[in-house]
């Protein structure tokens, strides 16, 4: 494995690119349907077509806000952000995912670094059930010394491609590519809200424990 150099203009790009994907297919849906709604004289269908924009619309506005506050700048810098607004922002999105999602934290202030690692747990643990299950969040601990622990479990589970080394900020190349971008920047978000992330596959369940490093003496 090779420590991953990457520019932070390709970083930006691979972010943009990463999030488009998650937003072009409602975006897409919705311009479908006003299309059918501009040419379509059949009642039946142009009702049809405007509950697909309705759907779309609101599917495309739950993946912004998740992308926001995961990917964003949400907040000032050193900024605190409260849980129970993210498990909003994540049940919205989980909505549309093939997993049910299950809460599990307390009513808590955390730092905005941690809180953005969270969410990005959450999309690394959805591709990890590709014919869905149940995604559970568990967050322990205080503001300074937090546990956040993610367990994705269903049918054929796994661990992402080289996730635990993307994590670590290492490739087999050392290159990067806009599969391998949301493990890494999940990486890069755990060193900056001073936490480590470890994953671990047992039988139909992938589990990623952060934990808070310890304070140096």
């Amino acid at each position: 494995m090779t420590d991953i150099k990457l520019e932070s203009l390709d970083l930006a790009a691979l972010l943009c690119s990463r999030v488009c994907h998650d937003v072009i297919s409602p975006v897409g849906a919705i311009v479908n349907g006003l299309e059918v709604m501009d040419l379509e004289k059949d009642e039946t269908m142009r009702e049809d077509a405007l509950k697909l924009v309705r759907e779309s619309a609101a599917r495309a506005s739950s993946r912004l806000q998740f992308a926001r506050l995961a990917f964003g700048a949400a907040g000032s810098a050193g900024a605190s952000i409260d849980l129970a607004a993210a498990q909003s922002i994540a049940r919205t999105y989980f909505d549309d995912e093939k997993a049910e999602l299950v809460w599990e934290a307390p009513r808590l202030f955390l730092p905005k670094n941690k809180v953005k690692l969270l969410l990005n747990l959450l999309l690394l643990a959805g591709p990890s059930i590709p014919r869905g299950g149940t995604i559970k969040v568990l967050v322990e601990g205080t503001e300074d010394a937090t546990n956040m622990t993610v367990t994705a479990n269903g049918p054929n589970a796994r661990i992402p491609p080289h996730a635990p080394d993307l994590l670590a900020g290492r490739s087999p190349s050392g290159g990067m590519d806009a599969h391998a971008i949301q493990p890494y920047y999940t990486g890069l978000i755990a060193q900056a809200a001073g936490m480590t992330v470890a994953v671990a596959l047992d039988g139909e369940t992938v589990r990623f424990d952060a934990r808070s490093l310890a304070p140096k003496n």
